[in-house]
């Protein structure tokens, strides 16, 4: 893998090839995958050059997803030139206020950005889902987290039952599979890192979505999830309780949609901390190991919810306190 904020070599020739001749390159971020982004600096002309290296990376879903987001009304990157063979894309850059710093400087807006994420959600979900996207059921539930025992178990030395994990797991979210709502397009990696405040709009178009290239079809309860149960910043259990009654109250949402909420929360929360655990160990990114407490902390409060029983008893058999949040307090330095 490349040097994670040096631009590939023919990146100069791709931006010549479209009109942007002896721009600056200059680096923007990375992220837990082999995609690289990087701010391109041309006068007073700004774009993002995204490095997304095949065979690893396919840049195509996120151009479909792009084009789709866009055409729904909402704020996604233009695509101004791509290089598909090389895994090069050059997209709008959506400048530097992003939702989880703006958050952390004001968190008196918490409020007023969170109802715009949720209304985002809302406009989103009364769509006919994206075309060509994979599905994200209880069999996708089930392998995703299979992770926690294969990844975090393991490292922490943990001998669970895994037949009874799966099982207990196959109880709460066959509910949810079976409870009628959706499909609706479910972008996966929506929260206060991925969204971009957007200049010159006052509604959701003023939130700029940037990670959506592993979007699927799938339960309305989950993206609802990913932003008010973040990995990466706290959000107070009042604007979580107050966004999900905005969602059902807009939606008109039964109490089956509250009920998948906690679950669907459970089991990102779950596969998070194995996925994570895995970027530590295979990956080596040990930061990752200071969202666990986190982590752990989300998941304890989402397994109290009664419709949680069993996986909640298969964690207080299996997994014991000292191998939760507190395993990870003198874990890697970040």
């Amino acid at each position: 893998m490349a040097s994670p904020m040096i631009p590939p070599a023919f990146a100069p020739d791709f931006l010549a090839r479209h009109g942007w001749a002896g721009a600056e390159i200059q680096p923007l971020a990375g992220d837990a995958s082999f995609r690289r982004y990087f701010r391109v600096v041309d006068g007073s002309r700004r774009a993002v050059l995204m490095d997304a290296p095949p065979p690893h990376e396919d840049p195509r879903p996120f151009i479909a997803g792009a084009e789709w987001l866009v055409e729904a009304g909402l704020s996604a990157p233009r695509i101004l030139a791509r290089d598909l063979d090389r895994g090069l894309l050059l997209i709008d850059d959506f400048g530097d206020t992003r939702l989880r710093e703006t958050l952390d400087s004001a968190p008196e807006r918490e409020m007023e950005l969170y109802s715009l994420a949720v209304d985002l959600l809302v406009h989103l979900h009364r769509l006919p889902p994206m075309p060509g996207l994979r599905p994200h059921g209880l069999d996708q539930w089930l392998e995703e987290l299979q992770l926690f025992p294969d990844w975090y178990c393991k490292v922490l030395g943990l001998d669970v039952d895994v037949d009874g994990y799966q099982a207990a797991w196959r109880i709460v979210l066959g509910r949810v599979a079976g409870d009628g709502l959706g499909p609706v397009t479910v972008l996966r990696d929506f929260h206060a890192e991925n969204i971009m405040l957007v200049d010159g709009h006052g509604d959701i178009r003023h939130l700029g979505l940037l990670d959506f290239q592993d979007a699927v079809v799938g339960h309305p309860a989950y993206d609802l999830a990913s932003v008010l149960e973040d990995a990466r910043r706290d959000v107070s259990p009042a604007v979580e309780r107050a966004m999900l009654d905005r969602y059902m109250s807009t939606m008109a949402a039964a109490a089956d949609f509250e009920a998948a909420y906690w679950a669907l929360a459970a089991q990102r929360n779950t596969r998070i901390l194995g996925v994570f655990t895995r970027l530590w160990r295979r990956d080596g990114k040990p930061h990752y190991t200071s969202f666990q407490p986190r982590m752990w902390g989300l998941l304890e409060r989402d397994l109290l919810h009664p419709a949680l029983a069993p996986v909640r008893a298969w964690f207080d058999a299996n997994v014991p306190a000292e191998k939760r949040a507190a395993a990870w307090s003198e874990a890697v330095p970040a």
